[in-house]
């Protein structure tokens, strides 16, 4: 794409975002399927909804602004996370150690994803697109609560138990 205003590169970013919030859908199902703590799995599954519910908001912000047009475009940054989380399960086995890791690859996503959020966010109230900032900026909350959410699961559950091995 070949970006030329603010209002391309918002195109271009929110585009490479909805490839990502996509990929990442298949991806949780897995990581909840290979996960061997209950509670990170359910973490995961519950992850997973609400990743459904940021590529509705995103349908929203498209139908909502008639200027906002996604592109067909892959995310080559959350298909590079992706293969780190496969790296994990195919390298360990189904135990703590594993929950451990993959904690880890989604932090590195959440990270992600905050971070594209973020940019969104303050494109859009460049844009003058109040609506689109209200969607992102829920999004955006929902990133880091997950991020804090792992976090905590990590800290008082699963690393604590690798301790122990």
């Amino acid at each position: 794409m070949n970006m030329k205003t603010i209002d391309d590169v918002f195109i271009h970013l929110l585009s490479d975002t909805y490839s990502a919030e996509k990929q990442l859908t298949r991806a949780l199902k897995k990581l909840a399927r290979e996960a061997s703590s209950e509670k990170l799995s359910a973490a995961f599954a519950q992850h997973l909804e609400e990743t459904q519910g940021q590529i509705e908001r995103l349908d929203q912000l498209v139908e909502r602004e008639s200027s906002v047009k996604i592109k067909r475009m892959k995310c080559i940054a959350m298909e590079g996370l992706i293969e780190e989380a496969n790296e994990v399960i195919e390298s360990t086995e189904k135990n703590t150690i594993r929950d451990a890791a993959l904690i880890a690859a989604a932090q590195k996503v959440e990270h992600y994803e905050i971070a594209s959020y973020g940019t969104l966010v303050t494109l859009a109230e460049q844009l003058g697109l109040k609506h689109a900032v209200k969607l992102l900026s829920a999004t955006l909350e929902e990133e880091k609560a997950t991020d804090i959410k792992l976090t905590d699961l990590a800290v008082s559950n699963i690393n604590p138990k690798t301790q122990a091995k």
